[in-house]
């Protein structure tokens, strides 16, 4: 059990960062806390332990720009995605949410001095506030929306000229691509979209390679649903520090004597299953086997970095 971090004297109460939070009118990040409390010195230390706490046991998450907000809760500043307009009432919804079991908030976004500015699909930096028993979002900035991205096969008709098969069976018609990159005919690509309609036109951006290999069903299944699947850079550095946690010993048999053999194919995405087999001395036609799982656990601590990426994942695609 993670120990339950206890604040000093003169440190905030989690309670009193909780109301802070929600109350401020601006982004609050650690040093608006400190501020707004009057820490000094080794007291900002202090507070640094005891947000990492609150976010451990779920009571606050970080937004962009290091500020917080209550778990589940609206950042005071992020990017928002225009969902309807109706009689002149804009609805947008936060371009990211990632809060599990909680559903995504609409907001009424307010655009003093720009009716009709905001369409079906545009991303805003927004300032929101409660109001009532909802949210509105002030528009502070439009941003450039993204690029859509198609994934298929490149295909090259007899006149030379290239198309997209999407991978989508939905899909009525192919897309021109006006640039190939390194492509061949025949590859698995992703490509973003070009230009304005009629004469909008795709672009390769990434090549997947041979559509018919097992890496490529699992990205075409990813592409299409939409699952998330780059890791954090903390992430990343977290898994490499922990990969070089030495063994314990007094918890776990070391077996690396024996010839282990992993029975996951060659390219599997991991490889946890291992059997080890041999004649048995003392049982005429028996054998001794070791079955080996590895236990991943061990090396995801409550709380850390890798806990709380797999809990936004928590999915298998085969």
């Amino acid at each position: 059990m993670t120990k339950k971090f206890a604040p000093p004297p003169g440190l905030p109460t989690r309670e009193q960062i909780l109301a802070f939070i929600s109350e401020s009118d601006k982004p609050a990040g650690k040093r608006e806390i400190a501020r707004e409390f009057g820490l000094k010195g080794a007291e900002k230390i202090a507070l640094k332990a005891l947000l990492k706490d609150m976010g451990d046991e779920g009571l606050i998450d970080s937004a962009p720009g290091r500020a917080f907000h209550k778990m589940g809760g609206i950042p005071k500043v992020t990017v928002l995605r225009v969902v309807s307009i109706d009689d002149d009432q804009v609805l947008a919804v936060p371009d990211v949410w990632e809060a599990d079991g909680i559903p995504i908030p609409r907001l009424r976004v307010m655009e003093k001095g720009r009716r009709g500015a905001m369409g079906v699909g545009d991303r805003f930096l927004g300032r929101t506030e409660e109001r009532g028993s909802g949210h509105i979002a002030h528009v502070m900035k439009k941003l450039e929306g993204k690029a859509e991205q198609l994934m298929g096969v490149l295909d090259q008709d007899q006149d030379g000229k290239y198309w997209l098969r999407s991978i989508d069976k939905k899909a009525r018609f192919d897309t021109k691509v006006s640039d190939i990159a390194s492509a061949q005919p025949g590859q698995l690509v992703l490509t973003e979209m070009t230009g304005r309609p009629p004469r909008q036109t795709a672009k390769v951006v990434e090549v997947l390679g041979d559509p018919f290999e097992a890496r490529s069903f699992s990205l075409i299944a990813i592409h299409k649903h939409n699952i998330p699947h780059v890791f954090p850079d903390a992430v990343l550095a977290e898994a490499q520090r922990v990969s070089a946690l030495p063994l314990q010993r007094e918890a776990r048999e070391d077996l690396r004597h024996l010839p282990i053999l992993a029975i996951d194919p060659r390219d599997a995405r991991d490889h946890d299953d291992a059997i080890w087999a041999a004649p048995d001395p003392d049982v005429e036609g028996g054998y001794r086997a070791v079955v080996v799982i590895a236990d991943v656990s061990y090396y995801v601590r409550p709380g850390s970095d890798l806990d709380r990426e797999a809990k936004k994942r928590g999915n298998s695609v085969y």
